[in-house]
């Protein structure tokens, strides 16, 4: 065995059995590339084509105008001489100048004569001389020239062969043949640029996208955008690349702000936190010396860390729902609003004894699910008591359990225009301008919610809840004070 055949087989295969590398030439090239050849093979083919088209268009035009001259030159020879025997009648075709020559061929060779023809014979001009053939044009050689040759019939039994240097025609012919051919290689040539340059052009946007994308990838920032073309009333309708381009930055757009959003939502949350672990930290330290502390201040230390356990545990949980940024797919149903309302404020009345409830609903069916729909009206109704008048007073005051005296929530389900209104409103200091496009935001606490128990995501999941039923949650200032939270669904039968 030879070293070499240890190594690897004959064809490059190695020896392992791994895939052989392509060769180089064979590697895909850049669109680029690919995009000037190809424009520049289809308009090189397209010259190539056109400049043959013409040299045979010439060709053609340069021997029927030859041909004309000998059907001009045959019917004169035939008046001159009408009734010649066989042989030569007039020229030797020598000399470009010189006239025509002709001579009379019989359609037996019996009857040629002594003296050698001029022109050659052929069977096809006997067959001509008998009647049996048509006359007939053919290009011959003769005396080291090239020359044109008509045979047609003369009188019965006979031809006459007529002939004509063809010199100027093949001159012309060959001069026509380089000014095509240097005409040929121009458009390729020229072909080469513009396919270059058609290249170049059409693939800027996707180079700037290519460009774009690689910084994005390279600095992990997705404020870069493509640079488009201003538009203007002249430009016209967006190319294809255009529009992708457009596309792409609304996507890095979309990118930005979702990533704006997630690093947010990571801080507040890491804010929010902060405050209730530390509570538990010292409440837990607090109950590991338990022999330090009295019955009473135990008990008071284990009612806190329970319930900074449950807010620890509610927020996190919201922070989950909230992070998933869409509703689970649950399953779909028709739900009567009317008793569901009624049930919500059940609860609310329970969970916020010093607060007055008023409702007034009607008839409404909408598509939702049950516990999700529980969700948001709870949240919304939570949110009205804790902000009522009375409420802030004595939640704020006195803590849980603490309501003022007096606070009123409105609540009332109606059905305008063929769609189904839920609408929430309390008595409390109502929202500021300032504060009113922020409500629904993530952990954003108004200036009068600082001071009240809550997370901040009450809100913002009530709305998340509310787009998943393709229901529309917006708050306003309620006429006369207060705030006022109206939920519209798009049909209710």
């Amino acid at each position: 065995m030879s070293g070499a055949g240890g190594a690897g087989g004959a064809d490059g295969v190695p020896a392992g059995g791994g895939r052989r590398l392509a060769a180089p030439w064979r590697r895909r090239r850049p669109l680029r590339t690919r995009l000037a050849l190809a424009a520049a093979a289809a308009v090189a083919l397209v010259a190539v084509g056109v400049c043959a088209a013409a040299f045979f268009v010439v060709r053609d035009a340069l021997y029927r105008q030859l041909d004309l001259n000998l059907t001009q030159s045959a019917r004169l020879a035939a008046q001159r001489n009408p009734d010649s025997g066989p042989g030569t009648l007039s020229g030797e075709c020598r000399f470009l100048a010189a006239p025509a020559c002709a001579e009379v061929v019989p359609a037996d060779p019996a009857n040629d004569p002594a003296a050698p023809y001029l022109l050659p014979v052929a069977p096809a001009a006997r067959a001509v001389a008998a009647g049996r053939k048509a006359p007939y044009y053919t290009s011959i050689v003769h005396a080291g020239h090239p020359a044109r040759m008509l045979t047609t019939d003369y009188t019965r039994g006979r031809a006459l062969q007529v002939a004509l240097r063809a010199d100027s025609v093949e001159d012309a012919l060959e001069e026509a043949a380089w000014w095509l051919a240097l005409t040929g290689a121009a458009g390729m040539l020229m072909a080469g640029l513009l396919g270059y340059w058609v290249a170049r052009t059409g693939l800027a946007p996707v180079t700037r996208l290519t460009a774009t994308a690689e910084r994005i990838a390279a600095t992990r920032d997705p404020r870069h955008r493509i640079e488009l073309p201003p538009p203007g009333p002249g430009r016209g309708a967006e190319d294809e690349v255009t529009r992708l381009a457009g596309s792409f930055n609304t996507m890095l757009g979309e990118l930005e702000q979702s990533v704006t959003a997630q690093r947010r939502l990571v801080a507040d949350a890491s804010h929010e936190l902060r405050t209730p672990l530390t509570a538990l930290r010292t409440n837990a330290e607090l109950l590991a010396r338990g022999e330090r502390l009295t019955a009473e201040q135990r008990e008071r230390a284990s009612l806190a860390l329970g319930r900074q356990l449950r807010e620890v545990t509610g927020l996190v949980n919201d922070l989950i729902e909230l992070a998933r940024d869409e509703e689970p797919q649950l399953l779909v149903e028709e739900v009567r609003l009317a008793p569901l309302v009624e049930y919500c404020v059940g609860a609310a009345r329970s969970h916020w004894p010093g607060v007055s409830f008023r409702v007034r609903t009607e008839e409404a069916v909408v598509e939702g699910v049950p516990a999700r729909l529980t969700r948001l009206l709870g949240n919304l109704l939570d949110n009205a008591a804790k902000f009522s008048s009375g409420a802030v007073r004595g939640r704020a005051a006195q803590g849980p359990g603490a309501q003022g005296r007096g606070a009123e929530v409105e609540v009332e389900l109606a059905v305008r225009g063929g769609c189904a209104e839920v609408t929430v409103r309390d008595h409390g200091p109502g929202i500021s301008e300032a504060d009113l496009p922020y409500v629904f935001d993530r952990f954003y606490r108004a200036g009068a919610a600082r001071a009240l128990p809550g997370s901040g995501l009450g809100l913002a999941m009530a709305r998340q809840i509310a787009r998943a039923h393709g229901a529309e949650l917006t708050a306003e200032a309620a006429a006369g004070g207060g705030a006022l939270f109206r939920l519209t669904f798009g049909t209710a039968g």
